[in-house]
């Protein structure tokens, strides 16, 4: 097949070797892309924790998952140094090749330890666990973004983390262009800060704190076992957790997440790989 007409993709598996549904949900997504768009999708996975493995700049997309763990306690690791390399690198590639950018989705833990990296706001320790099937309030510019347009006010995701991106610096964002997309459920009787829950750094990379690859099916395992129903049950009560459930059978919460943030990314950075070819 001509080059043109493929498209690589590397995938950043940051889960350190824990069991989870976030690596099966972006293979899946990748399959179900390549066989939407008709064209040859090479994909590799790159173990960046575990093994310390990660892609070079012959990828045109990148998609960089969810993890465990405090993501301030990683520096100065190999794998975090190794990772940072890589980004550095993307982002000097895209600012002197404007027609072939390469296009990055950040995941989760990794969305936190890009925003900390390049100062886009605060780490901080949530006072306690947000998981489950969370609404999600968009911003102006997230009413506005392509990845997010089509989704309801509130949208509805898959939240799970002990630590969350808070303050941001209006200088950083105004300087890079940077906007914050999403933000956490309002709660007000509740006195904390909403969390950033997605932000557009620019024209191509863009992050989530929410798990938009989670399906329905990988979060119903996570319910149904007995230590996430407890403490579902513990944290929100038992009814949140049975509404969590049903949830899952509708089509307009996670499942029109799942169908939505990712398949567009991976359209947007196929269009801009074609057109860059094309010139």
């Amino acid at each position: 097949m001509p080059e043109e007409n493929r498209i690589n993709i590397a995938v950043l598996d940051l889960y350190d070797g824990l069991a989870n549904e976030g690596m099966r949900c972006i293979r899946q997504l990748i399959e179900e892309f390549e066989a939407d768009c008709h064209l040859m999708v090479n994909y590799k996975v790159f173990d960046v924790r575990l093994k310390n493995e990660i892609p070079d700049l012959t990828y045109d997309i990148y998609i960089s998952s969810g993890g465990p763990g405090n993501p301030v306690d990683s520096i100065g690791t190999v794998w975090e140094k190794n990772f940072f390399s890589l980004m550095d690198a993307i982002r000097a590639h895209n600012n002197i090749n404007p027609d072939s950018k390469k296009h990055v989705l950040l995941i989760c833990h990794s969305f936190q330890l890009y925003c900390r990296q390049y100062g886009y706001g605060e780490v901080s320790k949530r006072k306690s666990t947000s998981f489950g099937v969370m609404p999600v309030h968009k911003t102006f510019e997230g009413h506005h973004d392509p990845l997010f347009r089509s989704l309801d006010d509130p949208m509805w995701a898959v939240d799970s983390r002990e630590y969350q991106i808070v303050q941001p610096d209006e200088k950083k964002f105004n300087d890079d262009g940077a906007v914050i997309l999403c933000i956490e459920k309002y709660r007000p009787h509740v006195d904390l800060e909403r969390a950033i829950m997605a932000i557009r750094f620019d024209e191509s990379i863009v992050g989530t704190q929410f798990h938009p690859e989670a399906d329905a099916v990988g979060m119903r395992m996570y319910l149904l076992r007995e230590d996430k129903k407890k403490f579902v049950i513990e944290r929100y009560g038992e009814k949140k957790y049975w509404d969590m459930l049903d949830h899952l059978n509708d089509p307009d919460k996670i499942m029109l997440t799942y169908s939505t943030i990712i398949p567009r990314f991976l359209m947007m950075g196929l269009q801009h790989r074609l057109s860059s070819v094309s010139l």
